[in-house]
């Protein structure tokens, strides 16, 4: 029996906006295996509302956007030697974060979801409310 092939996500597979001119940069400083950066590249097509977020690779950088408003907030240009640099949205109006350390903790929280196989967006949206709940002091 062949295994079915898996889908990859492109860039006009969903509805997205630009990255703002309202923007800030970082590095970020993580090593990938060739496996998790095959979970990256294949991207994700959000399946159901709590699927936060779409994102794709072209080349060698992955876009993500939230899934429902497709506001671009991460731009991810992967590096040879693991110092990746980040872009990230500042606009208020479309991102409330506003500090890297922040933006460091909460990327490195989704790529350690996106890069699992299969992809579990469902645990995501549970970690990532749970942070939201506990931020603001209800958990």
């Amino acid at each position: 029996m062949t295994e079915a092939k898996k889908s990859v996500a492109h860039r006009d597979d969903w509805k997205t906006a630009a990255m703002p001119d309202q923007h800030e940069t970082f590095v970020l400083k993580r090593s990938f295996s060739d496996e998790e950066m095959d979970a990256l590249r294949c991207g994700n097509i959000p399946q159901a509302m709590e699927d936060k977020w779409f994102w794709s690779m072209e080349r060698s950088t992955l876009w993500a956007h939230r899934s429902w408003t497709g506001y671009c907030i991460y731009r991810i240009d992967f590096k040879e030697d693991n110092n990746h640099v980040v872009t990230v949205n500042r606009d208020p109006e479309q991102y409330k974060r506003a500090s890297i350390e922040e933006d460091i903790e909460s990327l490195n929280k989704l790529l350690d979801q996106w890069i699992q196989t299969p992809y579990d967006h469902y645990n995501e949206w549970l970690s990532e409310t749970y942070d939201m709940l506990k931020k603001s002091g209800k958990a």
